[in-house]
């Protein structure tokens, strides 16, 4: 199954990437924007066809590896 892992920033948390692409973009001239936030997105292709236990696998990854949980928060999407 293909699963879709896309993780942001906690609004509270600073983005200073975003911050710095914001600041870019109007220095070339694109002044109508007020702030960019730059997230992730991660593609797991998992075998497997119980869409609830892959679900609850990718949990547990997000939980110990892809995320960090005090400044990230994430939606996982199954494609079945």
């Amino acid at each position: 199954m293909k699963v879709t892992v896309n993780v942001t920033r906690r609004p509270e948390i600073a983005d200073p990437q975003g911050r710095t692409v914001a600041r870019a973009l109007r220095e070339l001239g694109h002044g109508s924007v007020n702030g960019v936030r730059i997230d992730r997105t991660i593609h797991l292709d998992i075998d497997g066809d119980d869409a609830a236990a892959i679900e609850e696998q990718v949990h547990s990854m997000c939980a110990s590896v892809l995320t960090n949980p005090v400044l990230e928060d994430y939606e996982i999407v199954v494609t079945v």
